[in-house]
């Protein structure tokens, strides 16, 4: 199993999972373009990674703008010709408040997060999978998308609308050598405590390092017959 030669696009690469993906990847011989809000913090990524020029890129993009998608496909095709991982890594969590409480607002921007982006993504990506026959899309949910949690609606109906959309998408892509696949995560322990301080509250996080062994067994061959998985990665709450 393995991605060596690969060309992966990773989303949110600057985040706690994005940068250990990231490295997982380059450690298997895949080329990289890197995508975050941040240009520093790409360019900091790159000088870790400390790979070949001509296995990395970076762009600094806001996926919520419609555009951004398919700028990113088009800066990767300029650098290496094609692309062939989407791990799509954007979000964020908005809580603490009941229904009642939330801004409208605050649903939206839960929406353009979660679902929105990762439509702009599908619609400039899908495409070019589908023609060149092999494609792999992973996107990390949470279990939230199935069981909301009080004073967390906004983020619930977000994941929840992401994750149809993506087993829409896997119905979709069926025979055509693209997957798309969901990863459920509680909490991404980014600071590995529910191993260095173990508890029932962090019992069901999960370290970005486990989080990219998945990832890195959606994207290969042998995980060709997975397709509309929703695969839970919060051990035992």
């Amino acid at each position: 199993m393995s991605n060596k030669n690969r060309v992966a696009v990773i989303t949110g690469a600057t985040g706690g999972l994005g940068r250990v993906v990231a490295k997982r990847l380059a450690q298997e011989g895949a080329s990289l373009a890197l995508f975050s809000s941040n240009e520093s913090s790409l360019s900091q990524l790159a000088d870790e990674l400390a790979l070949p020029q001509e296995r990395w890129m970076i762009r600094a993009v806001d996926f919520r703008d419609p555009l951004a998608a398919q700028t990113a496909l088009q800066a990767t095709l300029e650098k290496f010709g094609r692309a062939e991982l989407l791990l799509h890594f954007v979000g964020g969590w908005i809580g603490g408040k009941t229904i009642t409480e939330f801004e409208t607002s605050q649903f939206e921007d839960m929406l353009q997060q979660h679902l929105w982006t990762t439509l702009h993504l599908t619609k400039a990506f899908v495409p070019h999978f589908t023609a060149n026959g092999w494609g792999r899309i992973v996107v990390v949910s949470s279990p939230n998308a199935a069981q909301p949690a009080a004073k967390s609606a906004p983020y619930a109906i977000a994941k929840a609308a992401q994750e149809t959309l993506l087993l829409a998408l896997a119905q979709e892509l069926k025979h055509s050598g693209v997957t798309a696949n969901i990863l459920r995560v509680s909490t991404i322990d980014v600071k590995h405590t529910r191993d260095l301080e173990p508890s029932l509250a962090n019992a069901a996080w999960t370290a970005p390092e486990e989080i990219a062994e998945a990832v890195l067994y959606l994207c290969s061959d042998e995980a060709k017959v997975v397709n509309g998985a929703r695969i839970p990665l919060y051990g035992s709450p």
